[in-house]
């Protein structure tokens, strides 16, 4: 069987291509299309078509000389460059628009016939419709392809576009009548007219340059799709592009512009033997672009199936399979033709362009988008022998999704609109395909690069008043208490960035590498919803190594760290002694310290955060107020209020009290000055003034002093039984409220 696979060399590939390009539209439409617009307007329709197909043609053969093109032709590409699941969803879309496409040539190919409608009209009155020709020519084209297969479509499509170069090459030797006339004057006819037709004309005349990729539809039958498929692809485009401009021309030069809008096929009274070669031309063009769709059509649908696109296991497997004896993709290629007979029974020549044209450019777009991230992320592994230019690819993904929406908003919108629900119902149907494509983390890695470099050489956080969390926290408790990831996820929810780090107590070796790696993906297993919190692993012997290696790392967000969270069991505090012997340590790098005591019962949000300012708290306190608004920001707090307790002597009362208000106001704090109560303060801090007000406060935050450490250890963190969790809060400098 293998001997039968991957048969064919360049040739099917540039045929298929450039009979597609020189299709049905050149032959009924490009007249009506240069009547419309004039010689400029079509060339704007030929240099805006190809803004899109060059571009897509330099990027579908630069992706295929990186790797090989697998069967599927686009899809593969598009799907394994963007991922299973968005390739899946673009690839139907591609498909339909394939086998659409079927259906377009098979209307086209009717129009050969009008000299029976005409003959049938004028001698028996009867009006013959275009589905009788139509429908048993789409039977006969689908026994074709089912019984003999693709290979016999390639014999069929050298002979048809034999037949379809003889009809242009009689077309331009034909006698440019129009020209000879007496006062002809080419500028007065070449000039761009109606304007505001420019999309109109260019919806039903772009099926025509879309043939550019019909040949990447084989690459699963072809020897070696790195050469085939570039030089095919790219020799096509080109050369049709030439071809339209010249056809162009000669239109313009040799019939007038009524002649041009009413004369379907205007070519027939130009060339040489007109009456005759074209409509012959126009069949072979017609028929081989035909041909070209139905082979191109079922492998992207069977590729798709054999991914398991559709969400039903026994159509993937139905729709997958192949025959025997040559591995045509038979169950396929029914479903294709049943899709084009739909289309052939109801469907007019412009209105099946329009739904084409925009079906292709999500695809284009999609593949210069493709080429444009591979040249963005900048992957060792993308090395392609043919390479084109990151800007060319990306002025093509523009150009494509700008065209889209001037031909139709409406009807473009809602095929977004389709991709989108079709993504979701995909997503939901192979949820373990779910994630980030190479391409997009390439993409992504060297934004975040660049963005680090710029922000570190420009110094633009670090000179700003306007502070901001950069949170570290280490914990070797991660599997047994989860109160230090929440504490780091809350603060940095909206407002800064944080980074969990688990401590594996040990040296480093390969036994404790890869003991980190599966820590590292339970963690992020069950805190991987944790916003902005980057979770990685940090192996060290001691604590205090631990520490030391964590404040010298880089900001994951751009910024440089500013404050380290440690936390311990409030009711066991055995690790406290362990995190007071290293506060001077981290006290040394210029961090705010935050000290989570956490409790054993369960975090009660609605009774809100208590905040406790002290007399000696003149540092800590704007922090401590900043951090409850932060807190506050995230859902897990949505219902909650801020409390604030300050602790004054009675003749401070009223001054304390106005200074807080002023601070509320001048800081659009969401505190109401009835949320603020003065505790009279009669020598040292009272803590059970604290327990008895905070005792159901859902966190409690106090301010400590490092100096306070050398005299009284850790029993300034002690006697607080009656409160859940506590965040004891020292600020390295006083932060501004503003």
């Amino acid at each position: 069987m293998d001997g039968k696979i991957n048969k064919f060399g360049t040739g099917p590939v540039f045929f298929t291509a450039i009979s597609t390009i020189l299709g049905a539209v050149l032959f009924l439409r490009f007249g009506f299309a240069t009547g419309t617009l004039g010689f400029a307007g079509i060339l704007i329709i030929i240099i805006l078509g190809h803004l899109v197909t060059v571009p897509t043609a330099l990027a579908i053969s630069e992706i295929a000389t990186n790797k090989r093109v697998e069967g599927g032709g686009e899809y593969f590409v598009i799907s394994r460059s963007f991922g299973m699941n968005i390739g899946a969803t673009i690839g139907i879309f591609l498909f339909l628009s394939q086998a659409i496409s079927i259906a377009f040539y098979v209307i086209a190919f009717t129009e050969t016939f009008q000299f029976l409608f005409d003959f049938l009209r004028d001698s028996y009155n009867l009006i013959l419709p275009r589905q009788a020709i139509s429908i048993p020519v789409m039977l006969l084209l689908s026994y074709l392809i089912l019984k003999k297969g693709a290979n016999t479509g390639v014999i069929t499509l050298y002979l048809v576009v034999g037949l379809m170069a003889l009809s242009l090459v009689m077309f331009f030797l034909g006698t440019p009548d129009y020209a000879n006339q007496p006062g002809f004057d080419f500028s007065q006819v070449s000039g761009f007219r109606n304007a505001d037709q420019l999309f109109y004309i260019f919806a039903i005349v772009f099926p025509a340059f879309t043939g550019m990729t019909a040949g990447v539809g084989l690459s699963g039958d072809l020897k070696n799709p790195s050469r085939s498929i570039p030089i095919g692809t790219i020799g096509a485009t080109f050369t049709g592009m030439i071809i339209y401009i010249f056809a162009a021309y000669k239109m313009t030069i040799s019939a007038s512009p009524d002649e041009l809008l009413n004369n379907q096929l205007i070519m027939s009274d130009i060339a040489l033997f007109g009456k005759i070669i074209i409509p012959i031309g126009l069949a072979a063009a017609t028929l081989s672009s035909a041909l070209g769709s139905v082979m191109v059509a079922p492998r992207t649908l069977q590729a798709l199936a054999n991914d398991e696109s559709v969400p039903f296991k026994r159509i993937n497997t139905w729709l997958g399979k192949s025959r025997e004896k040559d591995n045509e993709p038979v169950n396929a290629s029914l479903i294709s033709c049943i899709i084009a007979l739909i289309f052939v029974s109801a469907g007019t020549i412009d209105t099946v362009a329009r739904i084409i044209s925009l079906f292709f450019m999500i695809t284009y777009g999609s593949l210069c988008m493709i080429s444009f991230l591979n040249h963005f992320g900048a992957s060792p592994s993308y090395r392609p022998k043919f390479s084109s230019r990151w800007y060319i690819s990306l002025a093509g993904a523009v150009t494509s999704i700008w065209v889209m929406f001037k031909i139709d908003f409406l009807y473009s919108l809602i095929a977004f609109i389709m991709m989108v629900l079709l993504y979701l119902i995909i997503s939901n149907y192979h949820k373990e395909r779910n994630g980030v494509s190479s391409i997009f983390a390439n993409a992504i890695f060297q934004i975040n690069r660049n963005l680090q470099i710029y922000l570190q050489k420009n110094k633009i956080i670090n000179t700003t008043g306007d502070w901001k969390p950069s949170v570290i926290c280490v914990s070797s408790d991660s599997f047994i208490r989860d109160k230090a990831f929440k504490i780091t996820k809350w603060i940095s929810y909206k407002y800064g960035f944080g980074t969990y780090l688990h401590r594996i107590n040990g040296y480093y070796s390969k036994e404790t590498r890869e003991q980190s790696r599966e820590v590292k993906r339970k963690l992020i297993q069950n805190y991987g919803k944790g916003g902005h919190v980057f979770v990685d692993i940090i192996i060290s012997p001691s604590y205090t190594s631990a520490i030391a290696q964590a404040i010298q790392i880089p900001g994951i967000s751009g910024m440089e760290n500013n404050m380290l969270i440690f936390e311990y069991d409030k009711e066991s505090p055995k690790g406290l002694d362990d995190i007071l012997d290293n506060f001077r340590l981290v006290n040394a790098g210029g961090f705010d310290v935050c000290m989570l005591a956490s409790g054993r019962r369960q975090i009660n949000y609605k009774n809100g955060i208590h905040v406790w300012i002290k007399t000696t708290d003149e540092e800590n306190s704007n922090l401590m107020i900043i951090l409850s608004f932060i807190l506050l920001g995230h859902p897990d707090w949505k219902h909650s209020d801020i409390k604030i307790f300050l602790t004054a002597k009675k003749s401070e009362e009223e001054s304390v009290r106005t200074r807080m208000n002023n601070l509320i106001e001048k800081g659009r704090l969401p505190i109401t000055s009835q949320s603020v109560r003065i505790i009279p303060e009669e020598g040292t801090f009272n803590k059970s003034v604290v327990n008895k007000y905070s005792a159901d406060a859902g966190l409690t935050i106090i301010g400590f002093r490092g100096e306070s450490l050398k005299y009284l250890g850790t029993e300034i963190f002690s006697g607080y039984d009656d409160i859940g969790d506590i965040l004891f809060v020292n600020s390295y400098k006083t932060k501004e409220i503003e």
